[in-house]
């Protein structure tokens, strides 16, 4: 279901930003798979996996940001209360670094 929706969301992203970006996303896309395939990255799914066992809400957003060096996977979800929280993880080991947001502790799991 969550790889369903982020590749709606891409699908969605692509149809608004037209063929171009397609092409570029297309080559974006390859190099990604092969950073996680050579193990440089690891794959968003264990970090999803790893947030739904922790927390609960949805997944509304996934960026894979790389920043001073850095290369980061930022998780968005909303939470029972309406919450929007963001999650950083490392995307190079999956370790979770940053959590922003309001009401974190109410969407824990015991």
């Amino acid at each position: 279901m969550r790889t369903l929706y982020f590749m709606m969301t891409l699908s969605v992203a692509l149809i608004l930003f037209g063929g171009t970006s397609l092409i570029w996303a297309d080559d974006d896309w390859r190099g990604l798979h092969d950073e996680v395939q050579s193990g440089r990255l690891v794959a968003l799914s264990p970090v999803l996996d790893w947030l739904e066992a922790h927390y609960i809400g949805e997944v509304v957003e996934v960026e894979l940001e790389r920043d001073d060096g850095k290369t980061l996977y930022e998780v968005e979800m909303i939470g029972p209360q309406g919450q929007l929280v963001e999650f950083e993880f490392d995307a190079t080991n999956g370790e979770l670094i940053g959590i922003e947001g309001v009401n974190i502790d109410a969407m824990q799991r015991p």
